[in-house]
């Protein structure tokens, strides 16, 4: 019997920006359904593990599958249609569009794009645009934002913000989720309300690989949890495991994590 490919697997990934060494022969492998953690000091290459593997950077060296694909020399575009999508640290919103139209400019096979489509068949055309308007309010719901649709992003607090940014990955139709950060600089409501909600997302079968620095938050929120340092994995294991190793400890805090 064949062996199924991993799920996501990165094989000796290296990048180099001048004299820097970015990633360093990073390889690991994660399983599908779970909550993946990305952990490391400043520097350690966590963002650009995901600029490599969502097409946003090409590698000097190395190889990434997705259920057995290459991912290798895809762009963005193509990346997201086989079932990765992410966010961003600095968000990337549109600030003067509503939340509604935030998340309908994410959802795929978008009508009325084509000129000649929307001139000819106007009907068709109004349709797909409202069936897309009616999938972003679905999503808006899911994350809590029902109440926002029509809100300009510049309105929304930050928090809402966050779980916007989470609701367009999710217009994506993506099984794995990319998410860069998404409960920095949030506190009380708002941090219950992501950690909340990348709960109930694990378990309606959607996978997240998590780049976060709040060890609190991984302790609450992680299956598994990879170290990186200097652009190579030191460690992939359980938060328990990771938790209690001095070594990574040091490296991390200067102290106890």
């Amino acid at each position: 019997m064949t062996e199924a490919a991993p799920y996501l697997q990165v094989s000796g990934m290296s990048k180099t920006f001048g004299g820097l060494k970015a990633l360093n022969d990073c390889s690991f492998a994660i399983d599908s359904g779970k909550i993946i953690c990305l952990v490391g000091p400043n520097g350690a290459g966590k963002t650009t593990v995901f600029n490599a593997v969502t097409g946003f950077l090409r590698l000097d060296e190395g190889t990434m599958t997705f259920r057995g694909r290459s991912l290798n020399g895809s762009r963005p575009p193509q990346v997201v249609k086989v079932g990765i999508a992410r966010t961003f640290q600095n968000l990337r919103l549109f600030e003067d569009l509503t939340a509604l139209e935030n998340v309908a400019s994410a959802v795929p096979r978008q009508f009325g794009g084509e000129p000649f489509v929307a001139l000819f068949r106007p009907l068709h055309t109004a349709r797909g645009q409202a069936r897309t308007r009616e999938r972003a309010r679905e999503i808006l719901t899911d994350v809590g934002l029902a109440a926002h649709a029509n809100t300009y992003v510049r309105q929304l607090s930050y928090g809402e913000q966050k779980l916007l940014c989470i609701a367009r990955v999710l217009a994506t139709g993506a099984e794995l989720l990319l998410l860069d950060e998404p409960t920095s600089g949030l506190s009380g409501d708002a941090l219950e309300k992501v950690i909340a909600l990348l709960h109930r997302l694990r378990s309606e079968g959607r996978s997240q690989l998590v780049v976060e620095h709040n060890t609190r938050v991984v302790q609450q929120i992680a299956d598994e949890v990879l170290f990186l340092h200097q652009g190579h994995l030191l460690a992939q294991g359980s938060v328990a495991s990771i938790m209690a190793d001095p070594h990574l400890a040091e490296i991390y805090f200067g102290g106890a994590l």
